[in-house]
Protein backbone atom coordinates (compact mmCIF):
# COMPACT_ATOMS: atom_id res chain seq x y z
CA UNK A 1 0.00 0.00 0.00
CA UNK A 2 3.01 2.31 0.76
CA UNK A 3 4.40 1.49 -2.66
CA UNK A 4 1.57 2.44 -4.22
CA UNK A 5 1.32 5.83 -2.47
CA UNK A 6 4.63 6.99 -3.12
CA UNK A 7 4.28 6.09 -6.59
CA UNK A 8 1.45 7.91 -6.90
CA UNK A 9 3.17 10.95 -5.20
CA UNK A 10 6.10 10.72 -7.61
CA UNK A 11 3.75 10.16 -10.73
CA UNK A 12 1.76 13.86 -9.98
CA UNK A 13 4.93 15.70 -8.69
CA UNK A 14 5.97 15.40 -12.61
CA UNK A 15 4.73 18.45 -13.75
CA UNK A 16 4.63 17.07 -17.68
CA UNK A 17 2.29 14.09 -16.38
CA UNK A 18 -0.11 16.32 -14.72
CA UNK A 19 -0.06 18.82 -17.57
CA UNK A 20 -0.85 15.91 -19.60
CA UNK A 21 -3.70 14.49 -17.63
CA UNK A 22 -5.24 18.02 -17.10
CA UNK A 23 -5.34 18.37 -20.90
CA UNK A 24 -6.79 14.69 -21.54
CA UNK A 25 -9.46 15.77 -18.72
CA UNK A 26 -10.61 19.11 -20.70
CA UNK A 27 -10.47 17.65 -23.77
CA UNK A 28 -13.28 15.11 -22.53
CA UNK A 29 -15.28 17.99 -20.52
CA UNK A 30 -15.16 20.54 -24.36
CA UNK A 31 -16.09 16.98 -26.07
CA UNK A 32 -19.19 16.42 -23.90
CA UNK A 33 -20.24 19.50 -23.40
CA UNK A 34 -19.80 20.27 -27.42
CA UNK A 35 -21.91 17.27 -27.79
CA UNK A 36 -24.43 18.41 -25.65
CA UNK A 37 -25.08 21.43 -27.44
CA UNK A 38 -24.91 19.63 -30.66
CA UNK A 39 -27.83 17.47 -30.01
CA UNK A 40 -29.55 20.76 -28.21
CA UNK A 41 -29.17 22.87 -31.30
CA UNK A 42 -30.43 20.18 -33.75
CA UNK A 43 -33.28 18.35 -31.25
CA UNK A 44 -36.91 19.27 -32.70
CA UNK A 45 -40.49 19.20 -31.06
CA UNK A 46 -43.95 19.76 -32.74
CA UNK A 47 -45.83 23.12 -32.53
CA UNK A 48 -49.53 24.51 -33.92
CA UNK A 49 -49.54 26.76 -36.34
CA UNK A 50 -51.95 28.71 -38.28
CA UNK A 51 -52.64 27.87 -41.80
CA UNK A 52 -54.31 30.73 -43.09
CA UNK A 53 -54.36 34.54 -42.33
CA UNK A 54 -56.71 35.17 -39.46
CA UNK A 55 -58.98 38.35 -38.38
CA UNK A 56 -59.39 39.14 -34.96
CA UNK A 57 -62.19 37.72 -33.38
CA UNK A 58 -62.48 34.94 -35.55
CA UNK A 59 -63.67 31.24 -34.51
CA UNK A 60 -60.89 29.12 -34.96
CA UNK A 61 -61.47 26.18 -36.98
CA UNK A 62 -59.36 22.45 -37.32
CA UNK A 63 -58.72 23.94 -40.64
CA UNK A 64 -57.07 26.73 -39.75
CA UNK A 65 -54.58 24.87 -37.60
CA UNK A 66 -51.54 22.99 -38.50
CA UNK A 67 -48.39 21.11 -36.51
CA UNK A 68 -45.28 22.27 -37.39
CA UNK A 69 -41.93 20.87 -36.81
CA UNK A 70 -39.52 23.49 -35.38
CA UNK A 71 -36.15 23.74 -33.66
CA UNK A 72 -36.36 22.95 -29.95
CA UNK A 73 -34.27 26.00 -29.07
CA UNK A 74 -36.79 28.67 -31.01
CA UNK A 75 -39.85 27.53 -29.19
CA UNK A 76 -40.44 30.05 -26.73
CA UNK A 77 -42.14 29.56 -23.24
CA UNK A 78 -45.65 30.80 -24.36
CA UNK A 79 -46.22 29.25 -27.82
CA UNK A 80 -48.95 26.43 -27.57
CA UNK A 81 -47.45 23.20 -28.85
CA UNK A 82 -51.01 20.91 -28.80
CA UNK A 83 -53.81 22.50 -31.39
CA UNK A 84 -56.30 20.85 -29.44
CA UNK A 85 -55.91 23.47 -27.04
CA UNK A 86 -56.48 26.48 -30.38
CA UNK A 87 -59.68 24.76 -31.94
CA UNK A 88 -62.79 26.06 -30.92
CA UNK A 89 -61.41 29.41 -28.95
CA UNK A 90 -61.27 32.51 -30.77
CA UNK A 91 -58.55 34.97 -32.05
CA UNK A 92 -57.42 37.80 -29.85
CA UNK A 93 -59.82 40.88 -30.54
CA UNK A 94 -56.53 42.97 -30.56
CA UNK A 95 -54.31 39.97 -33.00
CA UNK A 96 -54.16 39.62 -36.41
CA UNK A 97 -52.59 36.25 -36.70
CA UNK A 98 -50.05 35.99 -40.01
CA UNK A 99 -50.16 32.79 -42.02
CA UNK A 100 -47.85 30.27 -40.63
CA UNK A 101 -47.60 32.14 -37.55
CA UNK A 102 -47.25 29.99 -34.18
CA UNK A 103 -50.11 30.13 -32.01
CA UNK A 104 -49.30 32.15 -28.50
CA UNK A 105 -51.57 31.80 -25.55
CA UNK A 106 -51.94 35.34 -25.92
CA UNK A 107 -53.49 34.94 -29.33
CA UNK A 108 -56.65 33.04 -28.35
CA UNK A 109 -59.42 33.22 -26.18
CA UNK A 110 -62.80 31.91 -24.66
CA UNK A 111 -65.36 33.24 -26.25
CA UNK A 112 -66.97 34.62 -23.03
CA UNK A 113 -63.99 35.99 -22.06
CA UNK A 114 -63.74 38.37 -25.60
CA UNK A 115 -64.66 41.56 -24.70
CA UNK A 116 -67.07 43.57 -26.55
CA UNK A 117 -64.78 46.38 -27.83
CA UNK A 118 -67.60 48.94 -28.99
CA UNK A 119 -67.88 49.17 -24.82
CA UNK A 120 -64.01 49.88 -24.33
CA UNK A 121 -63.61 53.39 -25.20
CA UNK A 122 -66.97 55.27 -24.52
CA UNK A 123 -65.83 58.47 -23.43
CA UNK A 124 -67.30 59.74 -19.82
CA UNK A 125 -71.06 61.44 -20.55
CA UNK A 126 -71.67 59.09 -23.58
CA UNK A 127 -74.24 56.82 -23.69
CA UNK A 128 -74.74 54.06 -26.53
CA UNK A 129 -77.38 54.27 -28.88
CA UNK A 130 -78.25 51.45 -31.29
CA UNK A 131 -79.82 51.81 -34.36
CA UNK A 132 -82.47 49.29 -36.07
CA UNK A 133 -80.95 48.10 -39.53
CA UNK A 134 -80.79 45.54 -42.21
CA UNK A 135 -78.72 44.27 -45.10
CA UNK A 136 -80.53 46.73 -47.57
CA UNK A 137 -80.19 49.76 -45.46
CA UNK A 138 -76.35 49.09 -44.53
CA UNK A 139 -75.64 49.42 -48.35
CA UNK A 140 -75.56 45.83 -48.51
CA UNK A 141 -73.70 44.94 -45.58
CA UNK A 142 -71.19 47.42 -46.51
CA UNK A 143 -71.07 50.30 -43.13
CA UNK A 144 -68.24 48.67 -41.02
CA UNK A 145 -66.82 49.18 -37.17
CA UNK A 146 -64.78 52.63 -37.29
CA UNK A 147 -66.80 54.35 -40.79
CA UNK A 148 -67.63 58.03 -40.21
CA UNK A 149 -71.48 58.14 -41.72
CA UNK A 150 -74.36 60.97 -41.84
CA UNK A 151 -77.79 60.01 -40.62
CA UNK A 152 -80.62 61.39 -42.36
CA UNK A 153 -84.55 62.34 -41.14
CA UNK A 154 -87.21 61.47 -42.94
CA UNK A 155 -91.19 62.13 -42.29
CA UNK A 156 -93.96 63.64 -43.47
CA UNK A 157 -94.96 67.41 -42.25
CA UNK A 158 -98.54 66.90 -40.52
CA UNK A 159 -99.32 70.78 -41.56
CA UNK A 160 -98.58 70.33 -45.52
CA UNK A 161 -98.42 66.54 -46.16
CA UNK A 162 -95.09 67.38 -47.81
CA UNK A 163 -92.18 64.73 -47.51
CA UNK A 164 -89.57 65.87 -45.11
CA UNK A 165 -86.08 64.36 -45.74
CA UNK A 166 -82.67 66.02 -45.36
CA UNK A 167 -79.02 65.59 -43.49
CA UNK A 168 -79.82 65.53 -39.73
CA UNK A 169 -76.96 64.27 -37.71
CA UNK A 170 -73.23 64.52 -39.29
CA UNK A 171 -69.82 62.65 -38.83
CA UNK A 172 -71.18 59.92 -36.66
CA UNK A 173 -68.80 56.98 -36.14
CA UNK A 174 -70.05 53.17 -36.13
CA UNK A 175 -68.70 51.54 -33.02
CA UNK A 176 -70.33 48.16 -34.11
CA UNK A 177 -72.77 46.22 -35.95
CA UNK A 178 -74.16 43.53 -34.44
CA UNK A 179 -76.54 40.93 -36.00
CA UNK A 180 -80.52 40.06 -33.97
CA UNK A 181 -78.54 37.59 -31.30
CA UNK A 182 -76.20 40.75 -30.46
CA UNK A 183 -72.82 38.73 -32.00
CA UNK A 184 -69.98 41.04 -33.95
CA UNK A 185 -71.23 40.89 -37.75
CA UNK A 186 -67.73 41.44 -38.89
CA UNK A 187 -65.84 39.33 -36.03
CA UNK A 188 -65.99 36.38 -37.89
CA UNK A 189 -66.03 34.34 -41.67
CA UNK A 190 -67.34 31.39 -40.27
CA UNK A 191 -70.76 32.28 -40.21
CA UNK A 192 -73.05 34.71 -42.79
CA UNK A 193 -74.11 37.08 -39.96
CA UNK A 194 -76.65 39.89 -41.24
CA UNK A 195 -76.63 43.38 -39.80
CA UNK A 196 -79.57 43.79 -37.27
CA UNK A 197 -78.36 47.58 -35.49
CA UNK A 198 -75.87 49.95 -35.37
CA UNK A 199 -74.09 50.63 -31.99
CA UNK A 200 -72.81 54.53 -32.25
CA UNK A 201 -71.40 56.67 -28.78
CA UNK A 202 -73.15 59.57 -28.49
CA UNK A 203 -73.42 62.98 -26.07
CA UNK A 204 -76.82 62.31 -23.40
CA UNK A 205 -78.67 65.48 -25.53
CA UNK A 206 -77.70 63.89 -28.69
CA UNK A 207 -79.13 60.66 -27.12
CA UNK A 208 -82.06 61.81 -26.46
CA UNK A 209 -82.78 63.47 -29.83
CA UNK A 210 -82.47 60.48 -31.54
CA UNK A 211 -84.83 58.25 -29.06
CA UNK A 212 -87.46 60.77 -29.58
CA UNK A 213 -87.09 60.80 -33.55
CA UNK A 214 -87.64 57.07 -32.91
CA UNK A 215 -90.27 57.03 -30.50
CA UNK A 216 -91.98 59.54 -32.75
CA UNK A 217 -91.87 57.15 -35.73
CA UNK A 218 -89.44 59.04 -37.72
CA UNK A 219 -87.13 57.44 -40.17
CA UNK A 220 -83.31 57.72 -39.54
CA UNK A 221 -81.57 56.81 -42.71
CA UNK A 222 -77.69 56.12 -42.42
CA UNK A 223 -76.10 57.49 -45.24
CA UNK A 224 -71.97 56.14 -45.96
CA UNK A 225 -69.64 58.53 -47.03
CA UNK A 226 -66.04 57.66 -48.55
CA UNK A 227 -62.57 56.84 -46.54
CA UNK A 228 -61.56 60.46 -46.86
CA UNK A 229 -64.87 61.35 -44.38
CA UNK A 230 -63.99 58.66 -42.06
CA UNK A 231 -59.89 59.91 -41.88
CA UNK A 232 -60.92 63.69 -41.54
CA UNK A 233 -62.89 62.02 -38.61
CA UNK A 234 -65.23 65.25 -37.64
CA UNK A 235 -67.11 66.37 -34.66
CA UNK A 236 -70.51 65.03 -34.51
CA UNK A 237 -73.38 67.55 -34.48
CA UNK A 238 -76.59 68.19 -35.65
CA UNK A 239 -76.70 69.88 -38.96
CA UNK A 240 -80.02 70.66 -39.42
CA UNK A 241 -82.01 73.02 -36.83
CA UNK A 242 -85.25 72.66 -38.72
CA UNK A 243 -84.90 68.55 -38.22
CA UNK A 244 -84.45 69.48 -34.65
CA UNK A 245 -86.65 71.36 -33.80
CA UNK A 246 -89.69 69.18 -35.81
CA UNK A 247 -88.65 66.65 -33.14
CA UNK A 248 -88.55 68.59 -30.29
CA UNK A 249 -91.70 70.61 -31.02
CA UNK A 250 -93.89 67.25 -30.66
CA UNK A 251 -92.12 66.14 -27.27
CA UNK A 252 -92.40 67.42 -23.65
CA UNK A 253 -89.42 68.77 -21.97
CA UNK A 254 -88.22 67.23 -18.47
CA UNK A 255 -86.01 69.69 -16.64
CA UNK A 256 -82.67 68.10 -14.56
CA UNK A 257 -83.78 67.28 -11.09
CA UNK A 258 -81.56 65.87 -8.38
CA UNK A 259 -83.58 64.39 -5.84
CA UNK A 260 -82.96 64.64 -2.05
CA UNK A 261 -83.23 61.46 -0.50
CA UNK A 262 -84.20 62.69 3.21
CA UNK A 263 -87.39 65.05 1.47
CA UNK A 264 -87.96 63.40 -1.79
CA UNK A 265 -88.31 66.50 -3.26
CA UNK A 266 -86.34 67.60 -6.73
CA UNK A 267 -84.34 70.56 -7.28
CA UNK A 268 -83.54 71.92 -11.15
CA UNK A 269 -79.76 71.46 -11.77
CA UNK A 270 -77.68 71.40 -15.10
CA UNK A 271 -78.47 73.07 -18.21
CA UNK A 272 -81.32 72.68 -20.11
CA UNK A 273 -80.81 72.89 -23.54
CA UNK A 274 -84.03 71.32 -24.88
CA UNK A 275 -86.13 74.01 -22.85
CA UNK A 276 -84.67 76.58 -24.65
CA UNK A 277 -85.71 75.20 -28.30
CA UNK A 278 -89.00 74.36 -27.36
CA UNK A 279 -89.38 77.90 -26.26
CA UNK A 280 -87.80 79.41 -29.13
CA UNK A 281 -90.21 77.15 -31.72
CA UNK A 282 -93.28 78.45 -29.73
CA UNK A 283 -92.34 82.19 -30.23
CA UNK A 284 -92.16 81.54 -33.78
CA UNK A 285 -95.11 79.89 -34.50
CA UNK A 286 -96.71 82.91 -32.55
CA UNK A 287 -94.81 85.21 -34.96
CA UNK A 288 -96.25 82.97 -37.97
CA UNK A 289 -99.55 83.40 -36.49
Amino acid sequence: MGNITTQLKRFLSNKNTVTLLLIIVGAIIMYAFYNWRVKTAVSTTYICASTQEISPRTTITEEMTTTKKVLTSQVEENVIADCSQVVGKMSSYATQIAQNSPFYKSYVMEAKDMPDSAFADIPDGNTIYNLAVDFNSTYGNSVFPGDFIDLYLRTNNDATGQLVYGRFIESIKVLGVKDSSGKNVFETTAENRQPAQLLFSVPEDLYLLLKKSEFLGLQIVIVPRNNNYTEKQGETYVSSDYLKQLVLSQTANIPDEVVDIKTKTGTNEGKDTTKKNNTDTQKESTNSK
